[in-house]
């Protein structure tokens, strides 16, 4: 259920769920980086039932998505942490959006990225902002990234990009010091700007 086809600018975890209940700009990337997306899924370092309740969130959010008929947000979600993204132009739609997904139950915090700017302001500011296709490159390359740095656990991490170059990386780091590398690894692409971090550091 993709409902990014247009979106301007933005950014799930379980054990080969059907990728309807995956976090919608998710199952893009996952086919980007199938199957070892997926096969990771499959052994990350989570009990099931942990993993259950963010499917069960994230299909919540795909519901608001599709009341409100939006295809300007996205979401990432570790353990029910969700992570909300977007770039909406339409100020009604973006507030029945947000109040869609501050009423859903079950999460233990939301981090709300989502914007509101105006047609004529994005015209304004389109110098400045990424395309949907370059944010998805950007997206993608952080994430390869990820995959690729030695003892970085990529399964514990969602990383996901915006229309404004902002990386943000959500997750769990077994230290401090993975949670360095993963940082510095997120931070080294071309046409990052920022990089924000929701990464929490247990063993």
């Amino acid at each position: 259920m993709h409902r990014r086809a247009i979106l301007k600018g933005l950014c799930g975890g379980a054990a080969l769920v059907p990728l309807l209940a995956t976090p919608a700009r998710a199952q893009f990337t996952d086919l980007l980086t199938a199957p070892k997306t997926l096969i990771d899924r499959a052994i990350e370092a989570r009990k099931a039932g942990d993993i259950a309740k963010d499917n069960e969130i994230v299909l919540k959010v795909n519901k608001v998505m599709a009341d409100v008929k939006s295809i300007k947000a996205s979401t990432e979600i570790y353990e029910q942490r969700l992570l909300i993204t977007g770039l909406f132009d339409n100020k009604a739609d973006y507030d029945l959006f947000e109040k869609g997904v501050r009423s859903i139950a079950g999460m233990k915090k939301l981090y709300w990225h989502a914007v509101y700017l105006s047609a004529a302001d994005q015209e304004k500011r389109k110098a400045e902002l990424m395309n949907w296709a370059d944010v998805t490159v950007l997206e993608s390359k952080g994430k390869a990234r990820l995959i690729g740095t030695r003892g970085v656990a990529d399964v514990n991490f969602r990383l996901c990009a915006d229309a404004f170059g902002t990386i943000y990386l959500l997750g769990r780091a077994r230290s401090k010091d993975e949670m360095d590398k993963a940082l510095a690894r997120a931070r080294d692409g071309e046409g990052v700007r920022k990089v924000v971090n929701y990464v929490e550091v247990r063993a």
